[in-house]
């Protein structure tokens, strides 16, 4: 069954008060990330803490469209007395919610791969004038040269239909030491003439690039 679809939900946030991380991760592993994976479009999630950048906390949520979020049983769905209780609009900070639509590759490519180890987020934007040249400099000779790297499982981007910045960029890494190696470093580097300025062109969120590493299941 595909666990892959064209469409990305990312929910971050950070604790107000450490001392609620037990009961919030019991929340969400046990009754939260069952509920909405019960939905229709609602394909695979995963929970990650940040071993770099943040917010600290970071649901990722697999969909088969953007779709899935605009559903009535979505929309609709009944608040649990524990989700009033400990959802991150109640116990969290810098709560940033994205939603995004695959834009590369422009086809679904191994869609039964499951949930990756680790991660690596950039969410940024350009200039209105600059990102056709940007999209294609990314999408032609950027990303395709990070691909490549040792540890790099897949790596694709997104438009984002709701949320903070344009774009999303999401490496599936096979632990979170991926984007620190000579190897990572050096495609940064040298893996298009123009990256230097293309690279100048992005504004990026804050915490962002982040690195997390999967924590559920």
């Amino acid at each position: 069954m595909a666990k892959k679809g064209e469409g990305l939900f990312l929910v971050y946030t950070d604790l107000i008060d450490p001392m609620n991380e037990e009961e919030f991760d019991a929340w969400y592993n046990t009754e939260h990330l069952p509920v909405l994976l019960a939905l229709p479009g609602f394909l695979d999630a995963a929970r990650y803490v940040a071993t770099r950048g943040g917010p600290k906390y970071l649901a990722v949520y697999e969909l088969t469209s953007v779709e899935a979020l605009r559903s009535p049983e979505f929309t609709g769905r009944k608040r649990m007395p524990w989700e009033i209780r400990m959802s991150p609009r109640v116990t969290g900070k810098n709560l940033t919610r994205i939603v995004g639509r695959q834009i590369f590759p422009s086809l679904l490519e191994n869609p039964d791969r499951g949930m990756a180890a680790a991660l690596q987020i950039g969410r940024m934007s350009v200039p209105d004038g600059a990102d056709a040249e940007w999209n294609e400099w990314y999408n032609t000779e950027y990303i395709p040269a990070y691909r490549t790297v040792p540890g790099v499982i897949y790596a694709r981007r997104y438009h984002v239909v709701d949320g903070e910045r344009s774009f999303v960029t999401v490496y599936e890494l096979k632990n979170d030491k991926v984007s620190e190696s000579a190897e990572w470093l050096h495609q940064r580097e040298n893996s298009s003439p123009r990256s230097k300025r293309m690279r100048a062109l992005m504004s990026m969120a804050p915490g962002s690039p982040g690195v997390y590493h999967r924590i559920y299941p």
